[in-house]
């Protein structure tokens, strides 16, 4: 038996992780005030130079730390919402996960929670919103209200759209004041220089990719059906359940600290099973560090394409990430991947 391709895949991630050591050389050189390698490892090593000091640790290093956290817990929603319902055009926005957390994130800046009670409520809005919406598609996948992945995505796509005209309503009745701030987290944004909000984000991106691996043999198995899985011995509807609820817990804190950005969730998990095979033991590690570096590399191109105007990170995922896809569709790949 021919070892070759599955040694091919093992490799993927010392590939992944130097592509990843690039991407994140290159966001923390490039820039208005811009650093040559050498330069950036004097100011990382003995901080002499104040200036670049300050721009680097006060405003790059932040949105860099920020970009890894966010785009690899979206990558592994992703995963793990496809792995769970069998179809590769799931992700937290077609389930309307993303849109609860928008929805909640709305609720606190228009009821003004995170200036009375501090910014800890702004993550946890958006993780219930985020809770809302896959609590409510799991009830309705539970009771048989619906009989395929088909219509419990179309339920998904439909909460999505109450959410947004939800979401358009606040921002109709807001305050001046607000209403800028919506519009622009809407569009997403790494500008983040709460440096809690960082460090829960990468906690949470973190402990998504710990507890997700642990269950990559019974998505490995789930892959075979419901039934098939069953048989194997494992317990599909605890699964499910620990994986919405992370899904929901990587999507709503994202949303809630970086706004809406889109198809993170679906391309990188898309390109990835092509390129290291259907292996959740494989897969998720890879999702990770490919999202981690892809959002990084958008932020980083946001930032400086037009400087010094910034853009919006989301629509620069949304131009690539559906480029991207659209070009892999066209190239005749397959959407489903390889078997694990």
């Amino acid at each position: 038996m021919n070892d070759t391709p599955r040694r091919r895949r093992w490799l993927s991630i010392p590939i992944l992780l130097g592509v990843f050591a690039v991407i994140l050389l290159l966001a923390l050189c490039a820039g208005s005030e811009g650093f040559t390698p050498g330069r950036l490892l004097s100011v990382l090593m003995n901080g002499q130079d104040s200036i670049a000091h300050t721009i680097l640790f006060r405003i790059r290093l932040p949105r860099v730390l920020l970009g890894i956290a966010v785009g690899g817990a979206l990558s592994l929603a992703g995963v793990m919402l496809q792995g769970v319902f069998r179809n590769p055009l799931v992700e937290p926005y077609t389930l309307g996960i993303s849109g609860g957390a928008a929805l909640g994130v709305c609720l606190n800046v228009l009821f003004r929670l995170s200036a009375t009670l501090g910014s800890w409520t702004l993550p946890l809005a958006g993780f219930l919103g985020a809770l809302a919406s896959i609590t409510l598609v799991s009830m309705l996948m539970l009771r048989r209200r619906f009989s395929s992945v088909r219509d419990l995505l179309l339920v998904g796509v439909m909460i999505s759209f109450v959410c947004s005209s939800l979401v358009m309503l606040i921002m109709a009745i807001s305050r001046d004041e607000d209403l800028h701030g919506i519009v622009f987290w809407l569009m997403g944004s790494l500008d983040e220089p709460n440096t809690f909000l960082i460090g829960l984000a990468a906690a949470v991106s973190l402990l998504a990719l710990a507890v997700s691996w642990l269950f990559s043999l019974n998505l490995n198995a789930m892959a075979l059906g419901e039934e098939e899985a069953t048989h194997l011995g494992v317990r599909v509807e605890l699964t499910k359940r620990v994986l919405f609820l992370l899904a929901s817990l990587a999507t709503g804190l994202s949303v809630s600290v970086a706004g809406v950005i889109g198809f993170v969730g679906l391309v990188v998990p898309h390109f990835m099973r092509l390129y290291v095979g259907g292996d959740h033991r494989l897969l998720l590690p890879a999702s990770w560090l490919c999202g981690a570096a892809f959002l990084v590399l958008c932020d980083t191109l946001a930032r400086t394409v037009f400087s010094p105007v910034e853009l919006p990170v989301g629509v620069i995922t949304g131009i690539l990430g559906g480029s991207l896809f659209v070009y892999a569709l066209s190239a005749g790949r397959t959407l489903s991947g390889g078997r694990p």
